[in-house]
């Protein structure tokens, strides 16, 4: 494969045209989209808006003007439709940890008010950390006996599903090996045995379909600073099936979550439906951001997306190949393409000085202890050009040693 090749896909590539909707770094290729989105032309206007008219001329009247008290609403309804869930199911507030702290309350009262013995929250030994930290805070508060967490290796954790589970927690993608879970197969597998099941998509949301509806998902939660370009630290978004809304409830009571928030009753009475997940004010510099980024998505197939995306990482490690570095840098990545996320995971010694090597030379990857390096793929804005300049420059770094450099080997506080 050669220049010319990689060209000619970029010619028939049916995402070509959104590359435009972004502010591209110039002399940069960005593999870095499943840890940061790049940011939309459509927000730096609607923020520069919101910032020059709304706050700094509209002012208060904005909550009503601009529709700012609804922004959880309008943002989750258009998550919603990249997550395969009809309306009134998702919201977007607070944070991932936030919002699974609430998924975890809820869905454990759910199940225990049926079978007080259901203890166990289920998940993988390699699931992202804040995911297991949030089940070990919520034992503490509410004490061994309604949560226990448990951990289990990924490719066994349907086996240990049991009488005593009462949730199963696994994100779709894992966030180190970019390895997708039949999560379909794990809801039926759970509800069979009168389990829960709570997904995080941290890693999915906009990078591939996804389907919360037709899997029969109970509860789900995920970022928008990834996939979804929100910015640094956007809000999150929290997905609660229907079917429980009417016996669900969570103790972050906030005003936000009241039935009527406005009449400032000194007792709380939780919204019908999704709402009841809001807690305090919505930050709206933030919700604006990530509903303007969102629009990115008008008219997109996933599917179509998703192809893209493997046409992407099949294209790189066919690079790495023909450099003859497949067997320096070690795939931990799925073999089968339908099980893999939108990113590329190798092992490597020293991938911490080969990753800030690559920046060094304009490749922007990412790096996770102990020794792995990771390679993401958006394909809304990462050209096959992209791919080709990134192999190149792998190829020189390690061709070079530079990675081996002094100034590499002292980590980042953020790695």
């Amino acid at each position: 494969m050669n220049l010319t090749d990689i060209q000619e896909l970029d010619i028939i590539d049916p995402f070509a045209k959104h590359r435009e909707q972004f502010q591209l770094p110039e002399n940069k290729v960005y593999l870095d989209g499943n840890s940061l989105g790049i940011m939309t032309k459509a927000t730096e206007t609607r923020l520069q808006n919101v910032i020059q008219q709304q706050w700094s001329q509209d002012l208060i009247n904005s909550w009503n003007d601009h529709n700012w008290v609804n922004l959880p609403q309008t943002v989750g309804e258009k998550i919603a439709h990249l997550i395969g869930a009809e309306p009134e199911q998702t919201i977007c507030c607070d944070s991932i940890s936030v919002n699974l702290f609430k998924a975890l309350t809820a869905a454990l009262t759910i199940v225990q008010t049926q079978d007080p013995e259901r203890t166990v929250v289920l998940s993988t030994k390699d699931n992202f950390p804040t995911d297991l930290y949030m089940v070990q805070g919520v034992a503490q508060f509410l004490g061994q006996h309604r949560c226990q967490l448990k951990l289990v290796d990924e490719s066994e954790l349907e086996q240990h599903i049991n009488s005593k589970t009462a949730l199963v927690l696994a994100t779709e993608v894992n966030f180190r090996t970019g390895r997708r879970i039949n999560a379909k197969q794990l809801v039926a597998n759970a509800h069979e045995n009168g389990a829960l099941v709570i997904l995080d998509l941290a890693h999915s949301a906009g990078a591939m379909p996804v389907h919360l509806d037709d899997w029969q998902v109970d509860f789900a939660v995920g970022c928008t600073y990834k996939y979804l370009n929100g910015g640094p630290g956007a809000p999150a978004f929290i997905y609660a099936a229907k079917r429980h809304h009417k016996n669900m409830s969570q103790p972050l009571s906030g005003w936000f979550g009241h039935a009527r928030p406005f009449d400032f009753s000194p007792e709380y009475k939780p919204a019908a439906g999704i709402q009841q997940m809001l807690t305090g004010t919505p930050s709206v510099l933030a919700m604006s951001a990530v509903d303007a980024a969102l629009d990115v998505f008008k008219g997109v197939s996933l599917e179509k997306l998703r192809e893209k995306s493997l046409q992407l990482s099949d294209v790189f490690h066919q690079l790495l190949k023909t450099h003859d570095l497949d067997d320096v840098l070690q795939p931990i990545f799925p073999e089968q393409r339908s099980e893999r996320g939108s990113q590329l995971s190798y092992h490597y010694e020293h991938a911490y000085g080969l990753c800030q090597a690559l920046i060094q030379r304009g490749v922007v990857a990412d790096f996770r202890a102990p020794n792995y390096i990771r390679f993401g793929f958006t394909p809304l804005y990462n050209s096959f050009e992209d791919i080709w300049q990134a192999a190149e420059q792998l190829r020189q770094v390690l061709a070079e040693n530079e990675h081996l450099d002094p100034r590499w080997q002292q980590r980042n506080t953020v790695t």
